[in-house]
């Protein structure tokens, strides 16, 4: 009987503990989504606040309403429709060139052997150490020139697609390496067979290894989405015009303006900017994990 009890009460500890290790781990995921969603919470409650103040800022405002988002969609003195229409089309078309150019590398990279092979990869990543801050200047005098070349001024200052060329050759080089690891992934019999029986490299890619490679192409995708998105520096420096600013550039030129203590209008704005990418996670956040977990066999 002692010897039952015993192994009885070893038992009943064991799973006491794994229930005290549940309620703990179910403490501390609880904490962390608090910790996760109270900013979110307080945006969106200083958003239908009529005061618009945060001195007087409270979880939940009396005579909450919707007019600052009204107001901030509807005003004449800044255009942020425009502002959020230009943010996704600069993402958009970067995006695309982007995910292009950098496919058509990473193949190359991956499967040609070819002299300086090594020391452009090198290269790409040495260059992607440095912070961005310190080519600042450089590409603003670039950009600037660039626009002074008679029939080249769509690519000069104060244009999206100048924007979008700056931003296509920040974008590359990470997302060179990251694809190019994807591609050293799939087995290269794929593309002796495919060779054996007389297709070219271009059907070799298109037809066989672009089709295996789309979870690593929604990852680099998202990422330079949200990435040129959500950029404010570069922006800020390249356009001068209300008409062109993209939607960070806006808002914070509408805060630090004449409605510099606006917060309602402010947080309406910011989270209707964050729609867009929040709409991108939820719909793609399967791809997003296996793109990044398939990627990692090889580097």
């Amino acid at each position: 009987m002692s010897s039952i009890s015993f192994f009885e009460q070893i038992r009943s500890s064991r799973t006491r503990q794994r229930q005290l290790s549940k309620v703990i781990r179910f403490l501390i995921a609880l904490l962390l989504v608090i910790f996760a969603l109270f900013p979110v919470v307080w945006t969106f409650s200083a958003s239908i606040d009529p005061a618009s103040s945060l001195g007087r800022q409270q979880l939940i405002p009396t005579n909450a309403g919707f007019d600052h988002y009204i107001s901030l969609w509807n005003s004449e003195v800044f255009p942020f429709p425009r502002w959020l229409w230009n943010s996704l089309k600069v993402s958009s078309i970067s995006t695309v060139l982007s995910l292009f150019i950098t496919t058509i590398s990473a193949f190359a990279f991956s499967r040609f052997r070819f002299k300086g092979r090594q020391n452009m990869l090198k290269t790409i990543l040495l260059i992607q150490v440095f912070p961005g801050m310190l080519a600042m200047i450089a590409l603003f005098a670039i950009v600037q020139q660039i626009g002074g070349v008679p029939g080249f001024e769509w690519l000069g200052l104060n244009t999206h697609a100048g924007l979008i060329l700056v931003y296509m050759g920040g974008a590359m080089g990470i997302n060179i390496w990251l694809m190019k690891g994807f591609f050293d992934s799939i087995p290269r019999d794929i593309d002796e067979s495919a060779m054996v029986d007389g297709a070219t490299h271009w059907q070799t890619f298109w037809l066989l290894l672009f089709p295996l490679i789309r979870p690593i192409l929604v990852v680099v995708a998202i990422l330079t989405f949200v990435g040129t998105y959500s950029d404010f520096i570069l922006a800020r420096v390249l356009l001068t015009n209300t008409q062109q600013y993209t939607v960070m550039v806006g808002l914070f030129i509408f805060q630090s303006g004449q409605f510099a203590q606006a917060w309602g209008p402010f947080t309406a704005g910011a989270l209707m900017a964050a729609v867009p990418i929040i709409i991108i996670y939820l719909l793609l956040q399967d791809q997003i994990v296996g793109g990044l977990t398939q990627g990692a066999v090889k580097g």
